[in-house]
């Protein structure tokens, strides 16, 4: 280039650098302002003119060549805004508002004659930002050695958090201010399948509370061909700074251009109740419409399972005692059976029976194939075909027994964190599904991952999520990831991936325990980002009902487990105990049949992070609502306000309430149902015992119904 010419154009990038840049929300109370300061970038928000974001810096650190830090210019910049409303193919609401006003700026660094720009979008209710790296001359291929993303708060916020891992969210969260998470660091996780933990840091979405009472959340959204972030706090400045997880060199992402990295997410809202209901709606518009010509084989699903017993130790997946399996090689027919094995012809018979009679949809069967004798610790690469089933489960026969009955089977493929050996059998797997009827499957990745050296969040894993999710479009097959990486709002780019667990779940009720606070956590930090398979509804909550003298229990009352299925939202919701406790409860259980799983509205009644949450749903297609009240460890009484209800109109309203000295340790069977008249001018106080909640279902009142109940 003419050295004149060159010099020139410095110039006039780096006069333009000068001059900062701003853009406010639609309703004015946020505002973003970017500037470069001696050619470094930054940030700033604010919201309602005082300080959300302080001074934070913006860029990247590159492996293999200049990183994208500094001796930037703006080259150019627009505004511009942008408004729709759209709806989701399941969700908790029928339609959602996606409008922002939008800021982008070019950045150049002339002296390597590369750039990239950075895109802003401001919604009335938080912020989303990222990287974008346009295909040019100068910038083909580059490897990510970390992202120096800061989050610099205003203020040492009150925080709701779970240390940062490469390989595992699973666990309780610790609530402190950000000053003390060096200090508590060390004991907020137990042990894990697999884990990574990364000192100091911890996971998104964190949810955060300042002095002042304004609520935060920092999240990402649109995680494709990039590492899931974590946040390294600086417990002394309050500053938090993107960790990405690195695979075995130690690098974080392998870019081609052009590429756009995920959104940074800062929702900001005054209310927990509104963060509950916009935050959500942050990630879902940040990422991109459904790429699916047609939607109409999406379907929510309401089903159980066999499971819990084998989670809890009173059944096995296992066919057989053994230590050493060879797939392929041993004779499974000659060996001689544990008689633990679940997953067994005449007991699925059984739950596929029970789905019909009460409504359910379908029936998990885990265990159903061979190679469990030898599955997990291992680092074995050749765990699971996915095809060949144990002698005593009969595949062909039992899909044609649940089709008779309008039920489907729910296929599971757990890889044993061997993903390697799922992806060579991957296209065999799904068309064995395609032959024998199964729509829908739970995977699992349990262990330590192979390829070794990769973990659950590095990038070469995302893209293996993604990857299974699209394949299963071909075949027209749901997804519900276990062990995965947390949803970042793909659910509206990708709605056959119906659910993820990607969090501490039911499960460790029998493993160790869920402290009574953790389901009024996971609603505001990981399903920020999409539905969790928490898989609730265990009616016998104490295992010393199987085994004398266990002292394990279920921190809940009963009707706290009814409640789940309205304050953890999910279009895939299982009624998760053993089928023969629902049939000592029928008339609580009747609320598990009711309770619908997609919804028109949603109304966030009353929240406080690690303390309660009061939610009412209207059911899809229906004048019905169900509401659903939680809370931690206190007892406590919740006010509920039924003004969600349509003016003038009477309804039946089926309230099922801890009963008199109910508590989740001495008396958690213990609930009381009965009916009363409401309307939209009723109030009602109701009482929830320790770790306790409340289930009300509502209908229309008939003539009939006003004569015989009570207002």
């Amino acid at each position: 280039m003419n050295k004149i010419v060159f010099a020139f154009l410095c110039l006039m990038i780096l006069s333009k650098s000068a001059i900062s840049q701003s853009v406010a929300s639609p309703d004015g109370n946020l505002s973003l302002r970017f500037e470069l300061k001696d050619s470094v970038p930054y940030y700033y928000l604010d919201f309602k003119g005082k300080p959300i974001i302080l001074k934070s810096k913006l860029g990247l650190k590159v492996a293999n060549g200049d990183s994208f830090l500094k001796g930037f210019g703006i080259k150019d910049y627009n505004t511009s805004a942008f408004k729709e409303d759209w709806n989701p193919v399941m969700g908790e609401t029928k339609t959602i508002n996606n409008h922002y006003n939008q800021l982008r700026v070019i950045l150049a660094q002339p002296s390597l004659q590369r750039e990239i720009a950075i895109t802003f979008r401001l919604y009335d209710y938080g912020l989303g930002f990222r990287y974008e790296f346009p295909e040019q001359a100068n910038l083909n291929y580059f490897v990510i050695k970390e992202e120096e993303t800061q989050f610099a708060l205003a203020g040492n916020h009150k925080a709701w958090w779970i240390p940062g891992d490469y390989d595992t969210q699973e666990y309780n969260y610790t609530t402190s201010s950000i000053s003390e998470v060096a200090a508590l660091w060390p004991k907020s996780y137990d042990g894990n399948a697999s884990q990574t933990p990364v000192k100091n840091a911890i996971q998104t979405p964190v949810m955060m509370k300042s002095a002042g009472g304004i609520y935060l959340n920092i999240a990402e959204a649109a995680l494709i061909g990039y590492p899931a972030m974590h946040l390294a706090v600086n417990s002394k400045t309050n500053m938090l700074k993107t960790h990405l997880t690195p695979d075995a060199q130690g690098m974080k992402g392998y870019i081609q251009t052009p590429f756009n990295t995920p959104w940074r997410t800062i929702a900001v809202t005054e209310s927990a109740e509104n963060m509950l209901t916009v935050g959500p709606h942050l990630l879902l518009n940040l990422n991109e419409p459904t790429k699916y010509a047609t939607t109409d084989w999406i379907k929510p699903v309401k089903y159980i399972g066999v499971w819990w017993e084998m989670i809890m130790g009173k059944s096995s997946w296992a066919y057989a005692d053994l230590d050493n399996v060879h797939l392929g090689e041993t004779d499974y027919s000659k060996l001689t059976p544990n008689g633990k094995h679940a997953a067994n012809t005449e007991y699925v018979k059984k739950h596929i029976d029970f789905a019909a009679k009460h409504g359910f949809d379908a029936v998990l069967v885990e265990g159903w194939n061979e190679g469990w004798e030898d599955w997990f610790g291992k680092s074995k690469e050749f765990v699971f075909d996915f095809v060949t089933p144990y002698p005593d489960f009969d595949v062909k026969g039992l899909n044609e027994y649940a089709h008779s009955k309008g039920v489907k089977l729910i296929m599971h493929h757990e890889t044993s964190a061997s993903v390697t050996n799922y992806e060579r059998w991957i296209d065999t797997a799904f068309k064995f599904m395609d032959k024998f009827g199964y729509n829908a499957v739970k995977t699992g990745y349990v262990g330590n991952i192979i390829p070794r050296g990769e973990h659950h969040y590095s990038q070469w894993m995302i893209d293996h999520y993604l990857r299974v999710v699209k394949k299963a479009a071909e075949h027209k097959i749901l997804i519900n990831s276990h062990e995965s990486v947390r949803p970042t709002g793909l659910s509206r780019t990708y709605p056959n991936w119906i659910a993820a667990e990607a969090a501490r779940g039911t499960e460790y009720e029998a493993f160790g325990g869920n402290n009574p606070e953790h389901t009024t956590i996971l609603p505001f930090t990981r399903l920020m980002g999409g539905p969790m398979d928490y898989t609730p509804g265990i009616f016998q909550t104490k295992m010393d009902y199987y085994f004398p003298g266990d002292h394990r229990f279920v921190k809940t009352t009963l009707v706290k487990q009814l409640a789940l299925y309205v304050t953890m939202y999910s279009p895939l919701q299982m009624a998760a105990d053993i089928i023969d406790n629902y049939d000592r409860f029928p008339d609580a259980f009747q609320f598990i049949k009711d309770v619908a799983v997609d919804w028109d509205d949603t109304k966030v009644l009353k929240a406080e992070p690690g303390d309660y949450i009061l939610i009412a749903r209207k059911a899809k297609g229906k004048d019905e609502w169900f509401v659903g009240g939680i809370t931690d460890e206190n007892e406590r009484t919740l006010p509920i306000d039924f003004n969600f209800l349509e003016p003038n109109a009477s309804y039946v309203a089926t309230i099922y309430e801890d009963g008199k000295d109910a508590d989740y340790i001495n008396n958690p069977q213990r609930y009381k149902i009965y009916k009363k008249i409401v309307s939209s001018k009723t109030k009602l106080n109701q009482k929830l015992a320790r770790s306790g909640g409340v289930a009300i279902s509502i209908k229309k009142a008939t003539k009939e119904d006003l004569k015989r109940i009570k207002k």
